[in-house]
């Protein structure tokens, strides 16, 4: 069955798919299943077009004055950093860790951060069931899907 996903994923064309298609796609998948799919190029797709969608996700209203660095760190086949800066209204996406000090870190697996960013997964349970941790400030990775349009599978 994995080899099937993965080439359905693997064929997708990943700017024609809508946040609500992703999320069904996720949704169907065990996290057995997304750990074999998410290697190699598939999974470098995969990540730099989740996180190249953030801003275009970002609720600056719902974000207001707030200014601070969120640094994720996705594990895998290997380990992959990205940053979210929120200031003055914006969000920007860059990948790779930078010298600045985040204001929260998290830190989990492929499948839970493909869980998380499609609205199949509570960050709150995935935190209290340490498949998600947080170094740094929890009550703003605690609050930070509300930032986002989260779609719903």
């Amino acid at each position: 069955m994995a080899d099937g996903i993965g080439s359905e994923l693997g064929g997708l064309d990943f700017s024609a798919v809508s946040p609500e298609e992703f999320a069904k796609i996720v949704k169907g998948l065990s996290g057995k299943e997304i750990g074999q799919v998410m290697q190699g190029e598939l999974r470098q797709r995969v990540l730099r077009e989740v996180f190249g969608r953030m801003g275009q996700q970002f609720r600056p209203d719902s974000a207001g004055s707030l200014t601070a660095l969120i640094r994720w760190k996705i594990t895998g086949e290997s380990d992959e950093t990205f940053e979210t800066a929120i200031a003055d209204g914006t969000c920007t996406v860059t990948e790779g860790r930078s010298d600045t000090e985040a204001r929260t870190t998290l830190m989990m697996g492929d499948a839970e951060f493909l869980k998380l960013v499609s609205g199949n997964a509570n960050p709150v349970t995935m935190f209290m069931t340490r498949k998600l941790k947080v170094a740094g400030d929890v009550v703003l990775a605690s609050g930070l899907t509300r930032y986002f349009d989260i779609p719903k599978a």
